[in-house]
């Protein structure tokens, strides 16, 4: 299992604790509204973050960057403006889907749709074509102030690498490591998660960078 014999819990407190004492608080998820976070948690699928900021500056370049505006707008249009973030004519698709959810269950409000009960959010959630599980936790997180911990591929290689998790683990099955060692608490798993993301990015990487990654003294 662990390093030096501690515990899984011990691990994830100390992974933390390395992380945030070098990067310093994240303050995630970039956006200005939940519904802006909504969008970009669907068009990130498949890209980078500089993309999907191209992607909603069109969009807010045509004042449309609301629930109503873009649940009328034509498919040819929409995709038109989304295009920097790639796969635009499906990303288009996925962000009607999730459109057409808003507004058929909660009248185009991410008011009515936060205070839905979590668990069945996110089932509802995953049963809107192109939604899958990371995808609904990033909404359900950083859009909707929900407790949920969203496993990205970062995390899993983190993860793996410090024996925390098989080499190719199921996405539920991280979640529950992460549910059964630490507090239910939103602020701690959007923090922790964006560090797995600063972390995975600058030395996590397939290619590691261990000699200077604030995790090297747990290998």
């Amino acid at each position: 299992m662990a390093k030096k014999n501690l515990s899984e819990k011990e691990i994830l407190s100390d992974i933390y604790t390395y992380l945030y004492n070098h990067f310093g608080p994240q303050q995630w998820w970039p956006g200005d509204t939940p519904f802006e976070i909504a969008v970009g948690a669907i068009l990130t699928q498949n890209t980078n973050w500089g993309n999907v900021e191209k992607a909603i500056t069109n969009i807010k370049a045509k004042k449309a960057l609301n629930a109503n505006t873009l649940h009328k707008m034509p498919h040819k249009q929409l995709a038109s403006l989304i295009k920097p973030a790639g796969y635009f004519n499906i990303k288009a698709k996925r962000l009607k889907n999730f459109l057409n959810f808003l507004a058929t269950n909660f009248k185009s409000s991410m008011n009515r749709m936060k205070s839905e009960d979590t668990n069945v959010l996110r089932e509802q959630l995953l049963d809107v074509n192109g939604i899958g599980p990371e995808t609904a936790d990033s909404i359900l997180l950083y859009a909707l102030d929900k407790p949920i911990f969203v496993i990205d591929a970062y995390t899993k290689r983190v993860l793996s690498r410090h024996k925390l998790a098989a080499e190719k683990p199921d996405y539920h099955e991280l979640q529950d490591l992460f549910y059964n060692h630490l507090p239910m608490d939103r602020k701690l798993f959007n923090e922790f998660h964006a560090l797995f993301v600063m972390v995975g990015k600058h030395f996590c990487k397939p290619k590691p960078r261990c000699s200077a990654c604030p995790l090297e003294s747990m290998l």
